[in-house]
């Protein structure tokens, strides 16, 4: 019997983000999570300043996702953001 691969979902974050937009942007993803069933969620973050705020939503929208067991892949990352990713220690949390 052949397994059927995961529900992907695709979104965009744009940018700046800050603090104040973590919990909204967190609450949105949620209910796109929970509505969609995915178990893949496919981040559009080209339009996002590489900062560590940015880094931080991020991060915190893979643990939200993780309990939805979705896990999140970023897409068009720039190379300053990979390179804050694997700076913060979030390399493997947050793949490209």
């Amino acid at each position: 019997m052949a397994t059927r691969a995961p529900q992907t979902v695709h979104f965009a974050i744009r940018g700046p983000i800050a603090r104040a937009d973590l919990p909204g942007l967190c609450d949105r993803v949620c209910a796109l999570l929970e509505r969609s069933g995915a178990g893949v969620a496919l981040v559009d973050v080209s339009g996002v300043e590489p900062d560590a705020v940015t880094v931080d939503a991020l991060a915190r929208l893979q643990l939200a996702a993780w309990r939805y067991s979705c896990h999140v892949r970023l897409r068009r990352a720039s190379p300053e953001l990979l390179g804050l990713v694997a700076f913060m220690g979030l390399r493997d949390v947050l793949p490209d």
